[in-house]
């Protein structure tokens, strides 16, 4: 049938865009397990960034986007972008990895769950775009979570909102960037592994490090480039062939897995703090709600020409 083969298509993009949220939910085990193994953060982020780099690149190869990331590194400009988009990924996996190995998975999942209400919020802010109701609704239940969040810590969530505010001025520097996602990933890729490589033969000489000491702690320290490299490799060919409404509902994955292990590892999490997620949950349902109505809205008027009620 000739329907078959879009169908085909589609579904996927969809095992696609699931799979790239379960592996990014499922990290932490492995940040955990290198901490038990004694890894410090800044060695697993340092050893990260040093195997990143070349995963990136054979996802450039892959891809044919060579020649982009040649025009990058002519272009200055774009090249400061990236190098503060850079500082935008380290910052985020620095504090993610030290609140996985500190445990705080809770705390660390919350920001991302509020990143994504987080990005509409600063979009209708900065661009003007315009919020609908759900966008409002959305947003309003999300600072009343932050709110109990702080209430029930006695402080600011602050894991939480550094990696929601990390990641949504990464979002805002990258659609400043005149490539595709996997030629800007690889450089900045090659950012970090400079200044990776450096710490990392540092800790060597000081006698700190641990790659290098016992064959599964080298392997798993090793296993953090494919690992940060696939999800986003699975990301990058899946959102341009998944719907935004879907995608809307699937980056709730991500963190609800990150949630599970949190509890799973034994972090407590009082009624407080109970109530700050049911908030923050119901601000992401309405989010989707919104996201997959708005998409349905435009299937709709794309099929009749008409604007959809």
């Amino acid at each position: 049938m000739p329907e078959a083969a879009p169908r085909r298509a589609a579904q996927n993009a969809l095992i696609a865009s699931i799979g790239c949220y379960v592996l990014w939910g499922l990290t932490p085990i492995l940040f955990i397990a290198l901490g038990r193994a004694g890894a410090g953060a800044w060695e697993i982020v340092g050893q990260r960034a040093v195997w990143s780099a070349p995963w990136a690149g054979v996802i450039v190869l892959l891809s044919g986007h060579g020649r982009q990331v040649l025009d990058i590194l002519r272009r200055p400009g774009q090249v400061a972008l990236l190098l503060v988009s850079s500082l935008c990924i380290s910052t985020g996996w620095i504090v993610f990895v030290w609140s996985v190995n500190h445990g705080h998975n809770l705390e660390a999942s919350l920001g991302y769950f509020i990143n994504p209400l987080l990005n509409m919020a600063v979009g209708a802010v900065l661009f003007r775009e315009r919020l609908d109701r759900f966008g409002k609704v959305a947003i309003a239940l999300a600072v009343a979570g932050v709110a109990l969040q702080t209430l029930a810590l006695g402080h600011p969530p602050l894991i939480s909102l550094v990696l929601a505010g990390a990641f949504t001025l990464y979002g805002l520097i990258r659609k400043r960037i005149a490539a595709e996602a996997q030629a800007g990933l690889f450089v900045e890729t090659l950012i970090m592994a400079g200044p990776g490589l450096a710490y990392v033969v540092w800790l060597n000489h000081t006698g700190g490090a641990r790659f290098g000491h016992g064959v599964e702690i080298s392997w798993l320290l090793a296993l953090t480039g494919p690992a940060t490299v696939a999800p986003l490799a699975l990301f990058a060919w899946s959102a341009r062939r998944t719907s935004f409404s879907t995608m809307g509902f699937l980056q709730f994955i991500y963190p609800s897995i990150s949630f599970c292990i949190g509890l799973a590892v034994g972090e407590r999490l009082n009624p407080m703090g109970a109530a700050s997620f049911a908030f923050i949950w119901t601000g992401a349902a309405v989010f989707g709600y919104g996201a997959w109505r708005a998409g349905r809205r435009e299937r709709l008027t794309g099929q009749t020409g008409q604007r959809a009620p």
